[in-house]
């Protein structure tokens, strides 16, 4: 069977798992809605309000590219947050040692995080489960020291860090360079959502979550399955390379420390909160991990992550399918009542 035929068989597989098709006007009207959504914080926020947005649409695209590996492909990962680290620091180097602008610099962070992707992909064919998490777990405890060792530390900074401008906005655009930062996230960020989107939807995506949940019937259709987990690997590092990217500059500053083993695990979190194999539950695991810890240290500053951690058993447990799955039950009961 030819490999052509083998991505088709399983698409047709996979096709119970994928999500029913919305009306053409349907997504039309969310596309309007959305960028509505998106546009008017630039005119009521202040500042710092519009920073800590900039970061949570920052934080849902690194989750997406979470979600394509381990929520669509259903191979468990511990380690993105080395993906965001190497996006970051591309950026911040080509920034700040060649003096690239910020969209110059985004096509060659993107092919690099894909590259580095694709190599740890590869190997970790092999592995599956907890293996897998574990060795990807390894990655991230590894990259915050790779990035301190003396031999890089001219192009790294070492400990101390990168620092970094934010890109003002072009002439005869009255932004501010926080509001510049946020329309430049939201336009990447809506393009790389709408690239996965089309993605998912398409055979590929198909055989993607074929590969998932019918892995032996999948390859006996005659579908490469190593080819295919090792590519979602290499995009799913590339769209959280981009996250790292807008990061560094949004922040302005790069340090080791910062892309701990810490930022893998609320990336985790904010894939499961929001809804595991959710396009849009990415969006709004992105919103929880970047605003739930700051609602919890408003209610307690002794004890924040005990807040925190009772917020996120609490939502778990009401809404154990994530977000995704609350918005999927409302609409399936209006349907249902239309």
């Amino acid at each position: 069977m030819s490999a052509s035929k083998g991505l088709d068989s399983a698409a047709e597989l996979g096709a119970v798992a994928a999500p029913a098709a919305t009306p053409a006007w349907q997504r039309a009207l969310l596309v309007l809605l959305g960028l509505v959504v998106a546009i008017a914080p630039i005119f009521v926020l202040e500042s710092f309000h519009l920073f800590q947005l900039t970061m949570a649409v920052i934080m849902a695209l690194a989750v997406l590219g979470l979600n394509i590996v381990s929520g669509y492909n259903g191979q468990i990962s511990l380690g993105h947050g080395a993906f965001f680290a190497v996006g970051a620091y591309i950026t911040a180097i080509l920034m700040s040692h060649w003096d690239w602008s910020f969209w110059a610099t985004l096509p060659f962070s993107a092919a690099i995080c894909a590259a580095v992707g694709f190599a740890i992909g590869f190997p970790a064919l092999r592995l599956a489960g907890h293996y897998l998490a574990l060795t990807t777990f390894s990655l991230a405890v590894a990259v915050p020291q790779i990035l301190k060792h003396k031999s890089i530390e001219d192009w790294t900074g070492g400990v101390q860090g990168l620092f970094l401008v934010k890109p003002d906005a072009p002439a005869g655009i009255a932004l501010s360079p926080d509001q510049w930062m946020y329309v430049v996230t939201i336009i990447v960020a809506g393009a790389c959502f709408l690239l996965v989107s089309n993605l998912i939807r398409s055979r590929i995506g198909r055989a993607l979550m074929a590969t998932r949940d019918h892995p032996t019937a999948a390859e006996a259709m005659g579908m490469d399955i190593a080819s295919l987990k090792t590519k979602a690997f290499a995009v799913s590092a590339m769209i959280t390379g981009i996250a790292g990217s807008l990061s560094a500059v949004a922040i302005e500053f790069v340090a080791p420390d910062s892309f701990g083993f810490g930022v893998s695990i609320t990336l985790f979190v904010g894939m499961v909160v929001g809804g595991v194999a959710s396009i849009l539950g990415s969006l709004f695991g992105g919103l929880f991990v970047l605003f739930v810890p700051n609602i919890a240290e408003a209610i307690s500053k002794a004890a924040p992550g005990v807040i925190y951690g009772v917020i996120l058993i609490a939502f778990l447990f009401l809404l154990p399918d994530g977000f995704a799955g609350l918005v999927r039950r409302i609409g399936n009961r209006l349907r249902g009542r239309g």
